[in-house]
């Protein structure tokens, strides 16, 4: 191990870390800004629940649970500088990537480095790189709980959101996740009436 592997953070890093991070709490999900949902979630929002659904997923063998928490609360923390880039943006899947790749390296230097920030590149590199069980899990999540939310905007707003449901199909890696969607698909097709 690098000795500033060893370093924890100073009172100062960790707070202009979390102070970088409370953009997660007020940048809204541009997909749902999108489609002019009023008062849509935030980033942080998102997070929080894909944490929730990682807490309360049964065990499955080889996975490491704490880890996948921690996985979905970091996935998408390189939006504090970056924002919420959709494929409706138009950026390659590769541009999008360096410039999340870039920023998470800011924030890692903004925490002060050391083995806190160590391990939030490596989740972070994991997940973006489906590169284990836990982030393909976590992966699933991710689309879960985006399909979740539109069922539910779909009910408070009296809209229509196939485009989100649409775009995941077909893509869930895990039997959680498969199933966890299959339940979301049935309480929609019911709400519709098909």
């Amino acid at each position: 191990m690098n000795p500033s592997a060893e370093v924890s953070s100073s009172p100062s890093n960790a707070i202009d870390f979390l102070t970088l991070c409370h953009s997660l709490k007020t940048t809204k999900r541009k997909g749902w800004v999108n489609h002019a949902i009023k008062g849509p979630e935030s980033i942080a929002d998102h997070m929080y629940r894909m944490s929730l659904m990682a807490l309360i997923a049964s065990d499955l063998p080889g996975v490491n649970r704490e880890r996948c928490i921690k996985m979905a609360i970091v996935h998408d923390i390189a939006e504090a500088i970056v924002g919420d880039i959709t494929p409706s943006d138009g950026v390659p899947k590769a541009e999008k990537s360096r410039l999340e790749q870039a920023a998470l390296t800011e924030m890692c230097k903004v925490l002060g480095g050391g083995m806190r920030a160590e391990e939030i590149k490596e989740l972070w590199q994991e997940y973006e790189n489906n590169a284990s069980l836990e982030a393909n899990l976590v992966k699933d999540f991710d689309k879960v709980e985006m399909i979740l939310q539109a069922l539910e905007y779909e009910s408070e707003h009296g809209k229509v959101l196939d485009e989100f449901f649409l775009s995941t199909a077909g893509k869930f890696q895990t039997e959680i996740g498969k199933s966890w969607a299959a339940e979301i698909h049935s309480r929609r097709n019911s709400r519709l009436g098909n």
